[in-house]
């Protein structure tokens, strides 16, 4: 098999059929994404769902790469200090993405300096392939197959000396700004250009596809990529909070995902293909968020009527679950600002009135689970 070589630069084209197509799909998932922002609006555990999101983010869109961890890993590396690499590599997408949020809602753009620093972050610590590189474009020849042998590669990106220009030209792209590179594009009269000015999804989807096939990073370019479209929405205000986290869709079919964007690389991309995937992917993403906001407020509000309206604590404890499944009394103890000692005697209250569960064996470190929560997010 011959290797596919490089990708053009953006704006790619569709035939006007196709874009009528895209356009369609478009339209059914912006109202659905007017529905989740609607029920995020009036969710009362709004900012912890957002935590836990993300986590359930990060969990799958490690998974795409091989990493095969689950929540109960998650739980039982809690407290330890030389947490397992599928863990450690988890927590880093975590705080990455966590630390593009806060930059996108800063009103930074999406930049060369943004991507590298989340990559930075990304790939600190114990992690599985190249971090000595972190946050630097790399400076050597990559490619993407079944081995390290370069001659039996699927898709080899742009060389080394080509990122910067190709960097250049997707950031402007992504911020909606011209750029000299987006010109002199030939179509035929049936063809349209989706430029720097289409809609978001399909500019989300063209960004991901691009950054992917540059491949500017050794290691590590599949997890960023799949951040920048949470971040790439919250710039365009698609969504009004970080909720496009498309991961766990993408990892549902991802020999699928693969082969549709090795469709776009080469000398005759299919975006067309490329696109249409992703809108099916984000639709069901929709569909699936909502059922789950829904449940899991309803799972809040039935927590509360357990609970004593007087003991604030309780409920403060009970909410703050919602963001992060498991918590310690340590933990508990720096969130309310309260001693150990009561920390641990309001999640003992909790645990008896059955919203969390521990490891009734372990006599100190104990961890509280809210199980009710994570069954939701199977």
């Amino acid at each position: 098999m011959v290797a596919i070589k490089g990708i053009n630069l953006l704006p790619p084209t569709v035939t006007t059929t196709e874009a009528l197509t895209l356009y369609k799909k478009v339209a059914i998932i912006k109202s659905k994404i007017g529905r989740l922002n609607a029920e995020l609006a009036h969710s009362i555990v709004d900012s912890h769902l957002l935590q836990l999101l993300a986590l359930n983010e990060s969990v799958q869109s490690t998974r795409i790469e091989g990493t095969q961890v689950t929540f109960a890993d998650m739980i039982d590396d809690d407290d330890k200090k030389n947490k397992r690499t599928a863990v450690a590599e988890v927590d880093n997408y975590r705080e990455a993405l966590s630390f593009g949020i806060e930059l996108i809602k800063n009103g930074n753009p999406i930049s060369t300096r943004l991507i590298q620093q989340i990559h930075t972050k990304l790939m600190s610590g114990n992690t599985r392939g190249t971090t000595s590189d972190r946050g630097e474009y790399r400076k050597i020849q990559n490619f993407i197959g079944p081995d390290k042998k370069i001659e039996h590669a699927a898709y080899i990106p742009v060389g080394a000396n080509e990122i910067s220009e190709y960097m250049a030209n997707l950031e402007y792209y992504i911020n909606g700004e011209h750029h000299r590179t987006f010109e002199g594009i030939n179509v035929s009269s049936n063809e349209i250009i989706l430029d720097e000015t289409t809609d978001p999804l399909i500019k989300a989807a063209i960004m991901h596809a691009q950054f992917e096939s540059i491949h500017p990073f050794l290691d590590g370019n599949g997890r960023v990529g799949r951040m920048m479209i949470v971040l790439s929405t919250m710039l365009d205000g698609l969504v009004e909070k970080p909720v496009f986290l498309v991961s766990e869709e993408l990892e549902k079919e991802r020999l699928r995902y693969y082969n549709f964007l090795n469709g776009v690389r080469g000398d005759t991309p299919n975006w067309f293909g490329w696109i249409d995937f992703f809108l099916e992917a984000s639709n069901r993403m929709t569909d699936n968020l909502l059922i789950k906001l829904i449940s899991i407020t309803n799972l809040s509000h039935e927590g509360l009527k357990k609970i004593d309206i007087k003991r604030s604590n309780q409920q403060q404890a009970w909410f703050l679950t919602f963001g992060q499944p498991w918590i310690d009394a340590k933990y508990l103890s720096e969130r309310l600002k309260v001693t150990p000692t009561t920390s641990r005697s309001i999640l003992n209250e909790l645990e008896k009135l059955g919203l969390l569960e521990s490891d009734v064996s372990r006599k100190r470190n104990k961890v509280y689970v809210n199980y009710g929560l994570l069954r939701l997010l199977q």
